[in-house]
């Protein structure tokens, strides 16, 4: 066989970004608390994370456009807007963007 008859492939990677987001996200297994402001909080796990928002699954329904804060190991509180909601799922947009250091950190 020639070398010309080999098949050539492309040396290109891009990152694994689906739909509209932004930035890679990191699938994770993190509690957290989520609440409505005051001492409302209620145990939740972040299942997905990226530095504008996250994935959660809570047993607190929450509403779509309602905000909350979500306190994360490690890094603290953050105001988050609820972008989608299900019975047990969420999706978040942080108000303020996680820095790579606290993503990684979490991510780990």
């Amino acid at each position: 066989m020639m070398s010309s008859d080999k098949p050539s492939f492309a040396a290109e990677f891009e990152p694994a970004v689906l739909g509209r987001r932004r930035v890679p996200r990191a699938p994770v297994s993190l509690d957290a608390k989520v609440g409505r402001g005051g001492l409302d909080r209620a145990l939740c796990r972040v299942v997905d994370l990226s530095l504008h928002g996250a994935k959660i699954e809570t047993f607190s329904a929450l509403r779509r456009d309602s905000m909350i804060w979500l306190t994360l190991p490690h890094v603290g509180h953050w105001a988050a807007r609820v972008v989608w909601a299900t019975d047990f799922e969420a999706g978040l947009e942080f108000q303020i963007a996680l820095t790579e250091g606290e993503f990684e950190k979490l991510a780990a």
